[in-house]
């Protein structure tokens, strides 16, 4: 689920299928390559090249060594069979793990909490060491300065175009990384500021499904899903410390 280079972008409703963000920088808005910091951070891979030669549609993490947590949206009409890179810069070719999407059977749901979660159970298990989620409730009193580190594959950079509005986003297959602050919270999401102006950073069309981990840690407090539509302001998360979240994710692994 990503957008291409186009005019102007308009994002779709949460309770429909969604689009995520990064932007300007390398490989994730305002932020830099990941590099090997991140190995468990991988990108769903389409089974042929888009326009520009770029594979990767969505974001996600390995939370066991058979599951991979994305967003539901990423199913692009439905369950299936899906393929999986954990390469830092895919490019066709690398290693990929093959598996089966499974969304959250309450998605979509309302605007509210759109159960917008969904795992892919590899046919054999991933030999990268598994990220972390929240224990539950965990997140629910944190400070207003508190961090994330929000990482994925989606468009590195946004330029302007001629036109009113036009804007085109730049892909690379690379796995980013960037930091931003707690904007705000409620029962279901967080609201991460990624703008560049307040030394924030974030995400964009392609890092959909993708963490954004708890601070410096391994813990992913919540996954990308939506945000302003040229990916400069404000990264929109589902969080997954609530019972709704982890009452999907607990069908598939162990809960802290």
């Amino acid at each position: 689920m990503r957008r291409r280079t186009s005019a102007v972008l308009a994002l779709v409703g949460l309770g429909a299928a969604t689009l995520t963000l990064a932007g300007p920088a390398s490989a994730i808005t305002n932020g830099a390559p990941d590099g090997s910091a991140h190995p468990y951070v991988g990108g769903l891979v389409a089974d042929t090249a888009y326009s520009d030669g770029t594979w990767i549609y969505c974001s996600g993490t390995l939370i066991a060594p058979k599951v991979f947590l994305t967003a539901a949206h990423c199913g692009e009409g439905g369950d299936g069979r899906v393929r999986v890179t954990f390469s830092s810069a895919y490019h066709e070719g690398d290693t990929v793990y093959a598996g089966s999407f499974h969304a959250d059977p309450a998605y979509p749901g309302p605007t509210s909490d759109p159960h917008d979660a969904a795992v892919v159970v590899f046919d054999k298990a991933v030999k990268i060491t598994p990220a972390t989620l929240p224990k539950a409730g965990s997140l629910s009193n944190l400070s207003g300065s508190q961090q994330f580190t929000s990482v994925g594959y989606g468009a590195y950079q946004v330029t302007k175009t001629q036109g009113a509005g036009g804007h085109t986003f730049v892909y690379n297959d690379v796995r980013g990384v960037a930091t931003g602050t707690l904007n705000s919270i409620n029962a279901n999401w967080l609201r991460i500021s990624m703008n560049p102006s307040t030394g924030n950073g974030g995400t964009c069309y392609g890092d959909s499904g993708g963490p954004n981990f708890l601070g410096t840690t391994n813990i992913v407090a919540a996954t990308t899903i939506t945000g302003d539509s040229i990916c400069r302001s404000t990264n929109v998360d589902y969080r997954m410390d609530t019972p709704a979240a982890r009452g999907f994710l607990g069908n598939w692994v162990s809960l802290p």
